[in-house]
């Protein structure tokens, strides 16, 4: 018994377990977030997903694809991507690109988009390589680039105040060309742009995109273009792909997404689009990693593509109504805001929209010395006493950063009417409280 037990002490292992690529990157918001979220929230406008379906014609698709003669469609694929998917893909992007490309090898399908970032990180990005991140960042750029080795670089979009008292938009947030220009080095590899940005909903113009591209070329850099947002622009903006400037082509892996494009999220169904030279190593490390997507998921986002490519820029086309949907439910989110004193940023595109919450720091009172970002225990003082959930702007920046930005929450507004009208209640009725003597 005796000579048992010390047997098992000894076996204990006292050396470390952790992979050091992964230190520092163990912390994740939406693990805290989403849990306190389930927890306590009546009404939940924290993460970036719909709680209304997917269109019909997307799920007729998938039972289609379910219940069909084709049984085949239960088994494998093609690991870089379900033939009939990586097609139409092809005419589509080839069409909105201007150029024609090759299914086999300018495409692959990815577990979301999410996996697609995983993959061009680990594909293209070498221990001590420089990647920019343009703050503020969906939160995986950082820890992405971290795991493979690489170096985050940071440079913030810097607000510039309005005039005559009108609500910023996200228009008003903007790189600074000479800040820009100094964070390129020879030790640059790559810059991650997304646009239209989340948190800040931010559609990056013409000309600020001629300004990166300019610099991916002078410098011979990588461009990371998560365009997951792409069909969600509004006011008439228009989505350019900077892969479509002069000399971009060659340089830049496009990421998209089924389920922001469909509202189909929990499907995970992404893709990238480039030239063969950098696909072929996402290809390496998709088959060393995943290999496979599902198969049925694939099959149905193809027919969703198919029919897309028909109603192109026609009024029945899902890529003109939703954006239309959508607009709505922000106008009506910046008015419930603005008339209780959040000061909203209009979002140009995507799901989200960023507010001042500078007014209502009163409610939650200051903890000095305190480590964490003020807008993250509003955050989590707002679930926890109001039932609102949202996610604090500070999660969206580098730690250096935090602090400058930690007066702004973001709200998803992809959500049914139902939904947003019981967060406006919820704000009304905090707007009272805080008024009546």
């Amino acid at each position: 018994q005796t000579h048992f037990v010390s047997l098992s002490l000894q076996a204990k292992m006292s050396r470390p377990v952790q992979a050091r690529r992964l230190e520092g990157t163990d912390k994740n918001i939406w693990v805290e977030f989403v849990k306190l979220a389930a927890t306590y929230s009546k009404v939940n406008l924290g993460q970036g997903f719909p709680d209304f379906p997917p269109p019909d014609f997307l799920k007729e698709s998938f039972v289609r694809a379910l219940s069909g003669e084709n049984h085949m469609l239960h088994q494998y694929t093609r690991a870089f991507g379900h033939p009939p998917l990586v097609k139409i893909l092809a005419q589509f992007f080839g069409k909105l690109l201007g150029r024609d490309l090759d299914p086999m090898t300018n495409v692959m399908v990815t577990v979301g988009a999410y996996q697609a970032l995983f993959c061009c990180f680990q594909a293209l990005v070498d221990e001590g390589d420089e990647v920019i991140i343009i703050e503020p960042f969906f939160d995986c750029y950082e820890p992405m680039v971290k795991m493979a080795g690489g170096m985050p670089v940071f440079v913030p979009l810097r607000p510039k105040a309005p005039k005559d008292g009108k609500l910023m938009s996200s228009a008003d947030w903007q790189l600074d060309p000479a800040e820009l220009a100094s964070k390129f080095s020879e030790r640059t590899k790559a810059i991650v742009l997304n646009s239209p940005n989340n948190p800040l909903g931010k559609v990056f113009s013409r000309e600020e995109l001629e300004l990166i591209a300019d610099l991916c070329v002078k410098h011979d850099v990588l461009c990371l273009s998560d365009e997951v947002y792409e069909w969600l622009v509004y006011d008439g903006k228009e989505h350019i792909r900077i892969a479509s400037l002069r000399g971009m082509w060659d340089r830049t892996v496009i990421i998209g997404s089924a389920g922001k494009t469909f509202s189909a999220t929990g499907w995970k169904v992404g893709w990238t689009v480039g030239p063969n030279r950098l696909l072929q190593h996402l290809r390496t490390v998709h088959q060393n990693s995943v290999y496979h997507c599902a198969t049925i998921a694939q099959e149905a986002v193809a027919q969703g593509f198919q029919r897309e490519l028909k109603l192109y820029g026609k009024p029945d086309s899902y890529f003109v109504q939703l954006p239309k949907e959508l607009q709505q439910k922000r106008d009506w989110l910046v008015q419930s805001l603005d008339a209780v004193g959040m000061k909203p940023i209009i979002p140009e595109g995507t799901y989200f929209l960023v507010a001042d919450i500078s007014k209502f720091k009163s409610d939650v009172p200051d903890v000095p010395d305190s480590d964490e970002p003020y807008d993250s225990r509003f955050a989590k003082w707002m679930v926890k006493n109001k039932g609102l959930a949202a996610i604090p702007l500070s999660a969206f920046y580098s730690g250096a950063h935090k602090n400058n930005y930690n007066h702004f929450i973001r709200f998803c507004f992809a959500k049914e009417e139902a939904t947003l009208k019981a967060a406006n209640d919820i704000l009304q009725k905090w707007k009272q409280e805080k008024t009546s003597p």
